[in-house]
């Protein structure tokens, strides 16, 4: 039950960190269009490169805030950060229904994360039906009778 508590933990700490990001990103708006505005009012140089600061300085607080955010979501789940949990493995038991993925294992026959291929009109195996046959052709599936 190890690996669900990671994959969610995972899930949990992404969306985390795409909300503190997304905060980052506005506070980094506002101080932009705050220092315009400042600008805007502003009569002498002085107060414009205050303004400037001041927008600098709310930049790097959210900076600073977005990291934070960041090492709490990693350390509720767990984590070290960039490198994901600690000590937990999936063992045995694959986290993907493809042969192979997850298990650390050969999937079998062929490439993994290659997609075979018929050439169309083949023999499917001794079938007499070709990779190419419509159903439709011959009457199944039209409720037509069968020629």
């Amino acid at each position: 039950m190890q690996a669900g508590k990671n994959a969610t933990g995972g899930a949990k700490e992404a969306a985390a960190n795409v909300a503190a990001t997304a905060k980052c990103s506005a506070e980094k708006s506002k101080a932009t269009v705050d220092e315009k505005m400042e600008q805007v009012k502003a009569h002498d140089p002085a107060q414009k490169e205050m303004a400037t600061k001041k927008k600098e300085d709310r930049i790097r607080q959210a900076d600073r805030e977005e990291q934070e955010a960041r090492a709490r979501n990693a350390a509720a789940k767990g984590g070290t950060g960039a490198m994901g949990g600690m000590g937990h493995t999936t063992g045995n038991n694959p986290t993907s229904a493809l042969p192979g993925h997850g298990t650390g294992q050969p999937g079998g026959r062929g490439n993994e994360g290659v997609v075979g291929s018929h050439p169309t009109g083949t023999n499917t195996a001794g079938t007499g039906r070709t990779t190419a046959h419509d159903p439709r052709v011959d009457g199944y599936g039209t409720g037509g009778a069968r020629t």
